[in-house]
């Protein structure tokens, strides 16, 4: 009888410590995350004159917003800057909405680059290859087609980028659009995604995520450009390992990554979820057995559970509390 009532303490003291850690994290999130985002440009002009900025758009294929969403980008407060088209497939629609909008701003400096260039396994960077070699400013942001840009977030970014700042990303999030799943898309990155991203950063744990990253082209060339990430599916957790194995910072910039797709699916949305699942299984394995504990309700019953066995507190209560 002794060795199950000591089973069942540890197991109701690890749950109910895990707890507590989750809304420390939680705390620490909120006041973290009123600390970084959404802080105010100062948009006046400097002593020292900011880096020019390569942005590189790998397209392929066209959604409904697609046009607006790239349309953004021409927009952009920012003094000196370049816009490089990449799509792989010389018959993709994308290439027609882009010659629609270099005609509508023919002042924004704009390169295409069709066809791509097979480096490595890594379909994203083959398609940039040829974009990335022929981009020629010192600081190069990797911009997915489905992200929608602010006029002031370019140079918040920049900004970000003091001497000791290799990269400089953003925390995913998503625009208002209508629809269900839309509306899970936005729980989802606004809540778990949110509070993970944050405190990963404030500890200074790689979260990065490459829909939107500024970075030190110096810093890529040096381990050999964007191919030497070709053999990585995930490349955007190696850039940042890369540049956190030479003493260089990660920053959060202070606009999230607005995600503005026009297709929005809850079968889409599912599928990005097991992709994401399976590298976190394949380059972070410890930590998938601590998932499922993550999950709100999970949690709480285990908690509750926890919290009824230890102090003799109303489980039920608890668990409507912790909800």
């Amino acid at each position: 009888m002794a060795p199950l009532l000591y089973t069942l303490s540890g197991f109701a003291t690890f749950f109910f410590i895990f707890w507590c850690g989750k809304w420390l994290v939680h705390i620490a999130a909120i006041i973290y995350g009123k600390c970084t985002l959404h802080r105010k440009v100062n948009d006046q002009p400097t002593e020292t004159p900011l880096s020019g900025v390569s942005i590189i758009k790998p397209l392929m294929g066209v959604d409904p917003n697609l046009y607006t969403n790239l349309e953004t980008f021409f927009m952009m407060n920012y003094p000196v800057y370049e816009i490089v088209f990449c799509i792989e497939d010389e018959n993709d629609p994308a290439i027609m909405l882009v010659k629609k909008l270099i005609e509508k701003y023919p002042l924004v400096d704009t390169s295409v680059f069709i066809g791509g260039a097979d480096v490595g396994v890594n379909p994203k960077i083959n398609n940039m290859q040829p974009g990335y070699l022929a981009s020629k400013y010192p600081l190069v942001l990797i911009s997915d087609s489905g992200i929608r840009m602010k006029e002031d977030t370019l140079l918040d970014m920049v900004q970000l980028m003091t001497d000791d700042v290799g990269l400089v990303h953003q925390l995913p999030f998503t625009c208002d659009r209508e629809g269900f799943a839309a509306t899970v898309e936005k729980i989802y990155f606004g809540t778990l995604v949110a509070r993970i991203y944050l405190v990963a950063d404030l500890l200074r744990i790689n979260c990065h995520t490459g829909m939107s990253a500024l970075m030190r082209k110096s810093l890529i060339n040096e381990v050999g450009g964007i191919q030497a990430f070709s053999c990585y599916l995930a490349e955007d957790f190696f850039f940042a390992k890369s540049f956190s194995e030479r003493g260089w910072r990660i920053r959060v910039a202070s606009h999230p990554a607005f995600q503005n797709s026009g297709l929005c699916e809850i079968n889409s949305f599912q599928a990005r979820l097991q992709r994401w699942a399976k590298l976190r299984v394949a380059m972070l394995p410890h930590t998938i057995l601590l998932e499922p504990l993550s999950e709100c309700l999970v949690l709480g019953t285990c908690a509750a559970w926890s919290a009824s066995y230890l102090f003799a507190w109303e489980p039920l209560v608890f668990f409507l509390v912790h909800v």
